[in-house]
């Protein structure tokens, strides 16, 4: 086979990717090692940033976006004595919009479906090949039987544990990690979310989160440590958990159910650089992986695909400088979203490890944070996203 673009992953990211190059006209390629049902159940983020929501626009699937998505205009931080509104709307004149990865991957899905776009799941075997010369190549087996794409490039969107950023030598990448020293154990439940906004609270039992999906659909959050698993964990053990964290007025109209899905996600930042090797580019958690305390990681996925479609788009039409620069401007994004999902994350969970000299400076900060308008101001153009 022969197309211009191979994308490898199909993700959101992948898919996104894959449909902002068609709509220019540029003939691009999926490879999914799962089924779609597979990628279909995957519950992950759900806040979207104002950027996503305008690439998902321009993409042609914002309908049911506008239509189902709850628009937030802040959030609330409730730490260490303290309860702060960060109000995006007032501060930054953006929001960001409640709506999960499962609908946008849906959403793409269906719109790809309608364009005739090319989506090999269940590809094994998956091999980048010449990726660093002029003629690079994938191959791969499908269903007992084995292909090969020749492409002019290869986007690498499959994840942390893809074959993509493995494909640069370890000569070339340089990788930077911080891992946690405990996990969010999260439940997912048909119940009314607890606010209407989304709820972080820091407490000295550790950090915890209430958001949700929809209206009838909540997610919760609570940091655990590392060693402990979903099944430790009854329903009526997680709730009344979840009351002690919370100041009491939000604890008090808390609204309880029998979990849908239980699961704890380790918390670590990685970054690998650069994110481009010869015709290969990296894009979402292949090259970065965030703590999701500043819900970025999906985000970020999307800053991405925005400068690397952008960059092809250019390329096609003779301009080969944006694909040059792809790698150090999506990492310039990329540090800047993880530094703030990683203060987040400092700010407003238990470290027990550390004493109580970082008990005290998370407690000067967030006393900061409830005095000053400029802290709010910065913490809320953070979270509603930098400018791409």
């Amino acid at each position: 086979m022969r197309h211009q673009v191979c994308i490898i992953g199909g993700g959101p990211s992948g898919l996104l990717l894959s449909l902002l190059l068609r709509r220019a006209g540029i003939d691009a390629v999926v490879l999914e090692q799962r089924t779609r049902d597979y990628v279909l159940a995957r519950i992950r983020a759900g806040v979207l940033e104002q950027g996503l929501c305008d690439l998902l626009r321009a993409a042609g699937v914002g309908k049911r976006l506008d239509a189902e998505g709850f628009v937030h205009d802040g959030t609330i931080i409730a730490a260490h004595g303290q309860k702060v509104h960060i109000d995006f709307r007032a501060l930054t004149g953006k929001t960001v919009t409640i709506y999960g990865q499962t609908e946008v991957t849906r959403d793409l899905y269906d719109e790809l479906d309608r364009t005739g776009a090319p989506i090999f799941h269940e590809a094994e075997e998956v091999a980048l090949h010449d990726a660093d010369g002029d003629a690079p190549h994938v191959t791969f087996r499908q269903h007992g039987r084995s292909h090969r794409i020749d492409c002019d490039y290869i986007a690498g969107c499959d994840g942390f544990h893809g074959i993509s950023r493995r494909t640069i030598p370890e000569t070339v990448r340089r990788e930077y990690e911080h891992v946690y020293p405990f996990g969010w154990l999260g439940i997912l439940s048909e119940t009314r979310p607890l606010y209407r906004e989304l709820v972080y609270a820091g407490h000295e039992r550790g950090f915890a989160l209430c958001s949700m999906r929809n209206a009838h659909l909540s997610r919760h959050y609570l940091q655990v440590p590392l060693t402990d698993k979903p099944q430790d964990w009854s329903d009526d053990s997680f709730w009344a958990e979840l009351r002690r964290r919370l100041p009491p007025d939000l604890a008090d109209t808390l609204v309880t159910g029998p979990s849908v899905e239980k699961s704890i996600a380790p918390l670590r930042s990685f970054i690998s650089e650069p994110m481009s090797w010869g015709r290969l580019y990296l894009a979402g958690d292949a090259a970065h992986i965030v703590p999701p305390t500043g819900a970025k990681g999906l985000n970020l996925a999307a800053s991405d695909v925005y400068y690397l479609s952008r960059a092809l788009i250019a390329r096609y039409t003779g301009d080969e400088g944006l694909l040059k620069s792809y790698s150090a401007t999506a990492l310039a994004r990329v540090w800047k979203a993880s530094r703030f999902s990683w203060s987040m994350t400092r700010m407003l969970h238990d470290f027990p490890a550390e004493g109580e000299f970082l008990q005290r400076m998370q407690r000067a900060e967030v006393d900061y944070l409830a005095g000053s308008k400029a802290a709010q101001t910065a913490l809320a153009e953070n979270y509603v996203g930098l400018p791409y």
